[in-house]
């Protein structure tokens, strides 16, 4: 008996640390994003609407042990994209250095709400920027004085728009930047003349006549599944990023999945930089010198106005490595930006 006693003791305990093990490992499993979890930082859910009424999701990451109201960053992008991506990334590395910080997924894409799926707008995506800056300055850990924005790819340009607008962003970071309004009417590097972009309007409208009567919605052309060794060298770069484990994320519309086409009607006929000469608070635009997106930052650069605006160049990056490229992106420019604008 009493053999048998201490035999089911200790099955007892060897069968709570197999559990303990087990439920660690599942805890571990349930990190879903593409890079390593901090253990400097809190991270939370959190869901709140636009303007529109669109319920948007978001992962709040906040410094461990911090009190009192802090600066606070909306992040988002690039185009595409998830939270669990290269924003996640951006927002857990400045949460380290201080920052509350919110990746969040745009309307339509992600776990964030919104039907059709996968529709872009040039509206509503600055919007969601705004939506941000709501629910962070309602926040009691929030200084509502201090709070930025950081677009990644095409939402650098929509985050660009957003501060154009919303004179509550004291301090706007755009990281390699696409103006998505820019390259769907001209094509890259302005190659579209007027002709052709009535015919793409035309064959557009055409589709939603087809979407409508079949009650669907067309999907773009994405990514491809594999490679031909063909492809321009920045598509190679992105299949690099989405399309291995790497960047790979099953929410990811680039990833897998595909941007309805229409969208695009909307993105040619709303240019979303006709007013970013009049932001007033500070810019920090930042590119990688080989990124065959760079002009975009360039010309964007231009249009600015003010001793507050500064166009950064990371020397020997291409597009994607600003995504995730811990050694390419310049994490130590971005806070310094952020403590002098959002102090």
């Amino acid at each position: 008996m009493k053999f048998k006693k201490v035999f089911s003791i200790f099955a007892m305990l060897t069968l709570l640390m197999i559990g303990g093990n087990l439920m660690s490992e599942a805890k571990n499993n349930d990190w879903d994003k593409t890079f390593p979890k901090s253990d400097k930082v809190n991270i939370e859910k959190v869901h709140f609407k636009n303007r529109y009424g669109i319920e948007l999701t978001g992962d709040l990451y906040s410094p461990k042990n911090s009190e009192g109201k802090l600066a606070a960053i909306a992040i988002s992008g690039p185009f595409g994209a998830v939270k669990e991506q290269a924003s996640g990334l951006y927002a857990q590395t400045l949460a380290e250095r201080g920052f509350i910080t919110l990746a969040f997924d745009p309307s339509y894409t992600g776990e964030s709400g919104g039907e059709p799926r996968n529709v872009a707008s040039p509206d509503i995506n600055t919007e969601d920027f705004s939506a941000a800056v709501d629910y962070l300055s309602n926040r009691k850990d929030v200084n509502p004085d201090k709070i930025g924005i950081l677009g990644i790819c095409g939402f650098g340009g929509f985050g660009l728009n957003a501060a154009a607008m919303d004179t509550r962003i004291k301090a706007t970071v755009t990281s390699t930047m696409y103006d998505m309004t820019r390259v769907s009417a001209n094509g890259y590097f302005d190659a579209m003349d007027e002709n052709a972009r009535y015919e793409l309007r035309e064959n557009l409208n055409k589709q939603r006549t087809e979407d409508y009567k079949n009650g669907t919605y067309a999907k773009a052309a994405g990514l491809p599944e594999k490679l031909t060794g063909e492809e321009p060298q920045f598509v190679q770069d992105y299949y690099a990023y989405y399309k291995t484990p790497r960047g790979f994320h099953k929410r990811s519309i680039n990833s897998n999945g595909n941007w309805t086409q229409t969208s695009t009607l909307a993105l040619i006929n709303m240019p979303i930089l006709a007013y970013s000469n009049e932001i007033r608070n500070a810019v920090l635009i930042i590119h990688g010198e080989k990124a065959h997106s760079r002009y975009f930052s360039e010309d964007a650069f231009k249009k600015l106005k003010g001793d507050n605006k500064e166009l950064y160049i990371v020397e020997g990056a291409n597009h994607t490595d600003l995504y995730d490229n811990l050694e390419k992106i310049p994490f130590d420019k971005i806070e310094a930006f952020y403590k002098e604008y959002l102090k």
